[in-house]
């Protein structure tokens, strides 16, 4: 017999092995640096620079555009139930609620779609990636300082997902991330 102690522990376990799978996962299709930049657009799609950088390169968010219409997030059929395990569990975990949770774990499953689409533009621009956990998910690029800071909401294509909206953020600091992301585990 488990008693509630190990349910805990061991649906712990559960998430923090589904977390490491798919950080390495990111980390796999992060390591193919062979793709060429795409041709740079004079205006992206939504973007944002500092002046203050050196930055010469942008993103071109109109190569990345999946062409999926926006999906309304409190109507979407998640792939995970409001009261599965693993969104109780990734409530608690993140502290927050439960409809957070769902929206969250189905974004992260799917967001390799739109980082493998920027890597392929940023090749070796590239330092690091974050996803962040919270009320407020988002994708965070960290680049070399020759590309422009900007940010983007990239409307998933895959069925897993379809039309659930990643929002992106570049950032040309240089620096590997600091925050905690979905992919880091913390041992309590």
């Amino acid at each position: 017999m488990i008693n509630n102690t190990e349910d805990t522990s061991m649906a712990k376990r559960l998430i923090n092995m589904m977390i490491i799978a798919t950080a390495s996962l990111w980390a796999l299709a992060g390591c193919d640096n062979s793709a060429e930049m795409a041709a740079q657009a004079s205006e992206p799609a939504v973007a944002t620079a500092d002046s203050s950088t050196t930055a010469t390169k942008t993103i071109d968010w109109s190569v990345m555009a999946s062409g999926e219409k926006p999906a309304d997030p409190t109507n979407y059929q998640y792939p995970f139930a409001l009261d599965s395990q693993n969104v109780r569990d990734y409530a608690e975990y993140f502290k927050v609620d439960n409809a957070t949770a769902q929206h969250n774990l189905t974004v992260s499953m799917a967001s390799n779609e739109a980082l493998s689409k920027a890597l392929d533009q940023l090749s070796e621009s590239y330092v690091s990636h974050e996803l962040t956990d919270g009320n407020d998910m988002k994708l965070i690029i960290h680049t070399t300082p020759d590309i422009a800071a900007s940010s983007y909401d990239y409307v998933l294509s895959d069925d897993f997902a379809k039309g659930l909206v990643l929002p992106i953020e570049i950032k040309p600091d240089g620096k590997k991330s600091e925050a905690k992301a979905h992919g880091e585990v913390q041992e309590e």
